[in-house]
């Protein structure tokens, strides 16, 4: 108990002598300097902000968190058979299986060595394939959603983080994904670890009335994309249907009276089938349906041959009268405001490049060139339209809360300047947020956004503390320079130790790294660091800044006196003769 009791006391002492020496000294300098110190401060904004607007300080609205399930989804042409589908699915498996193995063989030799946990002793608990279907990604791992035979996807479904050994499940997909390579024919392969995401990484919407220009738009947006280091698994939405038949009416159609949905009426009709009737049976209705017997119904010849009903009751050869060719149909069209949509996404190594570098640039390069040479528009979508989205939302709604902040402050202490001082302070708690996230190593994001705008509330506090103080003694007389030297050395405990303890206790959620902790994080670090660096600040910029305010004050009273004994003087001297 004695020993803890010294160092209380030795702690205490040492904090006093701190603030009532070295701090002391250190604060006098600054009010003796203090537009030097103004000075200084500005610069660091100053040099801030152009960290931010050149990209050496990267900003990512909100990275990808990583999940405990790995999804490898492949999409072939629609209407392939189930068979080919299948050929792609087994290589995908084929590829997990050797992956599970070498990832168990890599644990055990970690548990060997101490650094895992000995159960279960695997890194993947089990996997699901489907074919003609996709897994639920909202539900459980059972549940799969309607899909086609073109349509395959295996689940890797991983232990918990600490139990496989701490191995990123972007790690093990991006194996996962070398392994599979390329499979011929397919639309879409993509491997998806992803477990909250606000959407795709890079998706760019293309908006035209023109199908060609389209088509050859996403053709050049995808080369483009693909010269990216980083980005990967790039697709766009436009996909050629099923095989078919198109009709074109020739002009011998029209001399006979016929229309082009006269034609395709017969001809559906003919291989569907008409409704004669419909017939009851208890509770349910059965259609008779009259059409082609199966037979004539399973050749090109058979349409060929069709005869066609003119109307006035003649009967003509399809052939003469219209023109069969073979195409693809559109297995989904997409529309906004009457114009076509193709959207094209990728995903991205954002340790090797950046959602909003990639976005950024694209956009500067083609948007203009591709709007004024094929009429076609370049809009963001996924991630970079939440982005804008969330982002424009924050940034209408931050400078309310300001406002209502200085009123707060404004009405208790009757001044409009000091609170304009005591909210000084703001802007450094986000610059102490930004080197906080460089000192440890993480990236700032929308949480980091989050916790910035936190701080507004929070830096207040400690100036807020020294300016009253600051009132206080100069309401009963004491001189304003020894008022503000005073204020900082008798709040300086306080406020130190209250930013101190703040930013302890944030060190736990700081330095848990985990896919469970990645929300808190980046606003741990914003609230961390950004209180530290500001109760800096406050030290010293707040008391020079009101040292500040009363220079130019006692400046302009001064001025206002001159001017008054001016027009008195003025007012009796005598009148010129």
């Amino acid at each position: 108990v004695k020993n803890w009791q010294r160092l209380q006391q030795k702690f205490a002492y040492g904090l006093e002598h701190f603030a009532n020496h070295s701090y002391k000294r250190a604060l006098h300098t600054a009010l003796n300097y203090r537009y030097a110190t103004w000075a200084l401060a500005t610069g660091v904004i100053v040099i801030t902000i152009g960290l931010l607007a050149s990209g050496r300080v990267i900003f990512q609205f909100f990275p990808a968190v990583e999940g405990d399930r790995i999804y490898a989804s492949v999409q072939m042409p629609e209407g392939v058979a189930v068979a080919i589908t299948e050929q792609a699915l087994q290589r995908i498996e084929r590829a997990a299986e050797e992956l599970v193995q070498e990832l168990d063989e890599e644990l055990a030799v970690q548990i060997a060595n101490g650094q895992a946990a000995t159960l279960p002793g695997r890194v993947v608990d089990k996997t699901l394939t489907t074919l003609g279907a996709r897994i639920n990604r909202g539900g459980p791992p059972g549940r799969a959603t309607a899909g086609g035979s073109h349509i395959a996807e295996v689940v890797m479904i991983l232990n918990s983080y600490d139990d496989r050994g701490k191995i990123s499940s972007n790690e093990i997909r991006d194996r996962w994904r070398n392994k599979v390579g390329l499979i011929p024919d397919a639309l879409e392969l993509g491997f998806v670890s992803d477990s909250f995401s606000a959407g795709q990484a890079l998706s760019f919407r293309l908006e035209g009335r023109n199908e060609e220009n389209l088509k050859l738009v996403t053709s050049e947006l995808r080369e483009a994309l693909s010269r990216y280091p980083g980005v990967f698994d790039i697709t766009d939405s436009f996909r050629a249907g099923k095989q078919e038949i198109k009709i074109k009416i020739l002009n011998e159609g029209l001399l006979l009276g016929f229309t082009l949905d006269d034609i395709s009426r017969q001809v559906r009709q003919a291989f569907y089938g008409a409704e004669s009737q419909r017939i009851q049976r208890g509770s349910d209705q059965i259609k008779v349906m009259v059409r082609y017997p199966e037979s004539e119904r399973q050749s090109l010849g058979s349409l060929e041959d069709m005869l066609l009903r003119t109307p006035d009751g003649a009967e003509v050869p399809l052939s003469s009268v219209a023109e069969l060719t073979l195409g693809n149909g559109y297995s989904s069209i997409n529309r906004q405001d009457g114009r076509r949509i193709i959207t094209v996404n990728a995903d991205i190594n954002r340790l090797v490049s950046a959602p909003e570098e990639v976005t950024r640039e694209v956009s500067a390069e083609f948007a203009d060139k591709w709007r004024d040479q094929y009429q076609v528009n370049l809009a963001l979508g996924g991630e970079g339209e939440q982005r804008t989205r969330s982002l424009n939302g924050l940034l209408s709604s931050y400078p309310l809360a300001l406002l209502l902040i200085f009123a707060l402050l404004a009405i208790p202490l009757k001044s409009y300047a000091q609170p304009l001082i005591i909210m000084s302070v703001i802007p450094f708690g986000a610059i102490g947020a930004i080197v906080g996230h460089f000192i440890m190593g993480q990236e700032l994001v929308f949480f980091s956004l989050i916790g910035i705008v936190a701080l507004g509330g929070i830096v207040v506090n400690a100036s807020l503390v020294l300016v009253v103080y600051i009132n206080k003694d100069v309401a009963v007389g004491v001189s304003l320079q020894d008022a503000i030297a005073n204020a900082g050395i008798a709040r300086f405990r306080p406020i130190f130790l209250t930013s101190v303890t703040t930013f302890i206790g944030l060190v736990p959620l700081m330095l848990t790294p985990s896919p469970a902790t990645f929300f808190i994080i980046p606003m741990a670090i914003s609230l961390a660091f950004g209180v530290l660096f500001a109760t800096v600040i406050t030290l010293f910029l707040v008391p020079s800044l009101y040292l500040i305010l009363y220079d130019f004050t006692t400046h302009h009273e001064e001025a206002q006196s001159q001017d008054d004994n001016q027009a008195v003087v003025a007012s009796l001297s005598p009148a010129p003769d």
